[in-house]
């Protein structure tokens, strides 16, 4: 035994779509309260628990383009900023969805122009109010507002250079 390995303390789920089941589970967040929100890629949904692993609630289904209103096509990632708001990147439909910690829908984003977003997949954000997505399919980092407004890019997938990301 080796004294300088952290001790394994929990696990919870099992491979299947019921409650606290996952199929390729993605991301996962953890609010203000402990809450852990993990992102049930291929179930479609996004499942919340305790921090002891209690299923609390899950929402979500399959669906494909806008309006999305609480559907997905392959939800990856899944960030919780200081107001317990919920961002989730849908890889497949292109887009970001924001719910309150409950799982209400509140609105997606999925960009144009500037920010138009090609494969959603990490997400974070930070304490001044800003969402940070790592956009795979387009080798990217893209930064916006609390309320999609879109602010800055970084990275291209053109020679893998300093800030690209090939």
């Amino acid at each position: 035994m080796h004294d300088d390995l952290l001790p394994f303390i929990l696990a919870w789920g099992s491979k299947g779509s019921g409650d606290g089941q996952f199929s390729y589970p993605g991301g996962i967040a953890v609010d203000t309260g402990g809450n852990v929100y993990v992102a049930d890629t291929y179930n479609y949904r996004i499942q919340k628990f305790t921090s002891s692993g209690i299923f609390i609630t899950k929402w979500g289904e399959y669906g494909r383009w806008v309006p999305m209103v609480g559907t997905f096509q392959y939800p990856r990632g899944v960030a919780i900023d200081t107001n317990n708001y919920v961002y989730v990147t849908d890889y497949g439909n292109h887009a970001i969805q924001k719910f309150s910690s409950s799982g209400t829908y509140m609105w997606e984003w999925y960009g144009e122009g500037d920010g138009h977003l090609q494969g959603p997949w990490g997400i974070a954000t930070d304490t001044a109010g800003n969402v940070y997505v790592a956009d795979a399919a387009a080798s990217a980092i893209q930064k916006y507002g609390t309320s999609g407004d879109w602010r800055a890019r970084w990275g291209n997938q053109i020679t893998g250079g300093l800030g690209e990301f090939p």
